[in-house]
């Protein structure tokens, strides 16, 4: 389990949880009797673990939105320890909730209590919960402690507007903007921000390296606190890059009300039955470091790597259904790639093998050359190659290799085809992504390198860039891949 700082406001603690991943968080609050829990994830035992380690008892889960990049543990989490399940009364989902309206207050415990604010902007029917500290408030404070902002106000950010559709986008950018206003309006500055999105999510329409923040701290440094509606519109609008394909799965999940996930462990694969799965189409991923991959892995097997966004990026570029196998180094690489993919609605993966690809393979080891950015300059002193960015385009258009052609990830399954011939030089911001790309192409039999290196270094080695400016392709949403 991840956590990051434990707050302590107001007599009252804040345990963040965090999933880097996904890059979101849930939050665990208590007055060391009762808890509330905000926004959790489907691998439910974390909060359970958490529970039982500050020895609090549940009673109620919030949740700010129906969302759009994770399948909810919100139901389950209630059931399972009979916690009240908090739901915006005007979401249409399938399953009893208690019912929160805009205005309304809730009482956990005898000191906190969280008034619901409906922040639309992210979904119509984002709420907001401001957490006050009824102890505070009787000795004549004001007893504000934070705001738990979901996808509303993030740090030095807003939640993204246009997952809903491009209909109904500019509509919800000018909420979010008014939303932004109103916890600004409401609260003091002192408050603490609490947002679930933020931390490399794409929910997020921007990116901040901040870790914590409070309403004044957001007056001073937020966009829709600090620009004009109609300048922070157009730049937000102008700055929205592509999102993970799963994301349209998961809403619909999560108006169903989706169980806790099923994290035990998978049926095991020898080499034969991983080569028929291969043959049939399925999916079956390799779990290890991208320089383990391209030295040796069975043929037709692809590398997501669980040292990176794996469930991101496998859940963006799968055709939803596809069964996954998983290759693991051990059994603790499988299980938690296994967690990563019930919290986008990939219950159970197929098969799993532990070990390495001379047990996994029936037959020859597959594998393909790895390179740097000072390689590719010097090769191409010597012969033609073609230079493939799968980078995004906003990437892209910012700062690329002169002559580089551009499929970004998520495009590629799609239009390998379109692949110009010639030996591949194959590129993303880290060589994360490269690896992904480099082993989809490896199993059209193209001839390639994959490049494992980071971007910042093209310059640096001589190769001509061109584009706005330089950049590490970060990107919303993409810090580190």
């Amino acid at each position: 389990m991840i956590e990051t700082k434990t707050n302590t406001l107001g007599g009252l603690t804040i345990v963040p949880i965090e999933t880097p991943t996904l890059g979101d968080r849930t939050y665990l609050v208590h007055d060391g009797q009762v808890a509330f829990v905000v926004d959790p994830q489907r691998d439910i035992d974390r909060v359970t673990a958490l529970l039982d380690e500050h020895q609090v008892r549940l009673t109620h889960v919030f949740e700010t939105h129906i969302h759009n990049d994770y399948v909810t543990g919100g139901l389950a989490l209630a059931k399972a320890t009979g916690a009240d399940y908090l739901v915006n009364a005007a979401d249409e989902v399938a399953f009893d909730r208690t019912l929160i309206n805009d205005g309304e207050t809730v009482e956990v415990g005898e000191r906190m209590r969280l008034t619901a604010l409906a922040t639309p902007g992210h979904t119509f029917t984002h709420l907001s919960y401001a957490l006050s500290d009824a102890s505070a408030t009787e000795r004549g404070g004001d007893g504000s402690v934070g705001v738990f902002s979901g996808g509303s106000l993030l740090f030095g950010a807003t939640g993204r507007p246009d997952l809903l559709g491009e209909e109904h986008t500019h509509a919800l950018v000018r909420h979010q903007h008014a939303s932004a206003h109103r916890l600004a309006d409401l609260l003091p500055d002192e408050t603490g921000v609490f947002p679930t999105h933020g931390f490399g999510s794409f929910c997020a329409s921007t990116q901040s390296d901040a870790t914590d923040s409070t309403i004044g701290q957001e007056k001073e440094s937020n966009p829709a606190l600090t620009q004009d509606e109609e300048t922070y519109v157009r730049e937000l609008l102008a700055g929205l890059g592509a999102y993970p394909a799963y994301y349209a799965h998961m809403a619909p999940a999560n108006a169903a009300g989706p169980d806790a996930a099923d994290l035990s462990e998978p049926t095991k694969a020898d080499a034969t039955e991983l080569r028929r799965r291969v043959e049939d189409g399925e999916w079956v991923v390799d779990l290890r470091n991208r320089t383990a991959f391209a030295a040796g892995h069975a043929a037709g097997t692809l590398n997501f790597g669980i040292d990176g966004n794996f469930a991101t990026y496998l859940g963006w570029l799968i055709p939803w259904g596809t069964p996954v196998t998983l290759l693991g180094r051990t059994a603790d690489d499988v299980a938690k790639a296994q967690r990563e993919m019930s919290r986008i609605g990939i219950d159970r993966p197929a098969a799993h093998a532990v070990g390495d690809p001379t047990t996994w393979a029936d037959g020859e080891l597959a594998s393909f050359p790895t390179g740097t950015f000072a390689d590719l300059a010097q090769v191409r002193h010597h012969r033609p190659v073609v230079v493939l960015d799968v980078r995004r385009t906003e990437e892209y258009e910012s700062a690329r290799i002169d002559g580089a052609v551009n499929v970004p990830l998520h495009e590629l399954p799609a239009h390998v085809g379109d692949v110009p011939d010639g030996e591949l030089w194959v590129h993303c911001a880290s060589g994360y992504r490269a690896s992904i790309a480099a082993s989809l192409l490896d199993t059209h039999g193209r001839a390639l390198v994959a490049i494992n290196d980071s971007f910042e270094d093209a310059e640096k080695v001589g190769l001509h860039l061109v584009g706005n400016e330089s950049d590490d392709g970060g990107g919303t949403g993409d810090k580190s891949n």
